[in-house]
């Protein structure tokens, strides 16, 4: 008798642990699920929304067997409502049309996230033990490192896309650079040609030699003395030809 009573007090401990773990685990995904949704929603571009929205669908999906064995009905519900929204993201054509199911996911994904912590309260007449403190912090702790760690995931994303802008912008810059030189050199070569032939002193017509390929590989600097130096050449070949002129 005694050790009938003691496997059934085992029973109970084992699936009380587990289902309490599955509810830790099934917060995790309600909280990254609502972490996508609210970056979906503040998307500025269809793309963005939609990545984000799938995100937050994936969570939802995990999060439904978990929340069935942490036995709370409303979270589930409520996490089984936004995945449908959800789903209904990537076939809308139109920003407004995803941003529309996207709103209504994000404001029951929030309540999900209540419902689960209501569900996962102990009740005052129930007595905790120093053990169910200590597990408690810990899953509260695993909770706060895979927050942590996500955080760390976007903030890679975001300093990737930066040095790509910033890769774009210097790009750009060199090419204006570079345009602008040959512009300003072109218009030297013109002119000094016009004034030898006015003058009866061209030799041999000066002309301006250029490598833009090799040229937009080098650094903003290098470019800079690069271009000068083709200056200081094509006015030192139409100086010598004036010099030459008079003799």
């Amino acid at each position: 008798m005694v050790k009938h009573y003691i496997f059934i007090c085992l029973s109970l401990t084992s699936q009380v642990f587990f289902g309490q773990n599955a509810c830790d685990d099934a917060n995790s995904d309600l909280i990254y699920a609502y972490s996508h949704v609210k970056t979906s929603y503040n998307a500025n571009n269809i793309s963005h929304l939609k990545e984000y929205a799938n995100r937050s669908l994936e969570a939802f999906e995990r999060s439904k067997e978990k929340l069935k064995a942490c036995g709370c009905e409303t979270a589930f519900d409520m996490a089984f409502e936004s995945a449908q929204l959800l789903s209904k993201v990537e076939a809308a054509e139109t920003y407004e049309d995803g941003r529309f199911f996207v709103k209504r996911a994000r404001d029951i994904a929030q309540e999900s996230v209540t419902a689960l912590d209501k569900c996962t309260v102990p009740t005052k007449d129930m007595p905790v033990s120093n053990n169910s403190q200590l597990s408690s912090l810990q899953m509260e702790q695993e909770k706060l490192k895979k927050q942590q760690e996500e955080l760390k995931r976007r903030a890679e994303e975001i300093n990737v896309k930066l040095a790509e802008q910033n890769e774009m912008e210097l790009k750009l810059k060199k090419e204006q650079m570079i345009n602008s030189y040959k512009s300003a050199l072109s218009s030297n070569v013109e002119s000094y040609n016009n004034t030898l032939k006015i003058c009866d002193c061209i030799s041999s017509p000066i002309k301006l030699q250029d490598n833009v390929a090799d040229v937009s590989q080098k650094s903003l600097e290098d470019i800079k003395t690069y271009y000068l130096d083709s200056l200081k050449g094509i006015t030192s070949n139409y100086l010598a030809q004036l010099n030459s002129c008079n003799k």
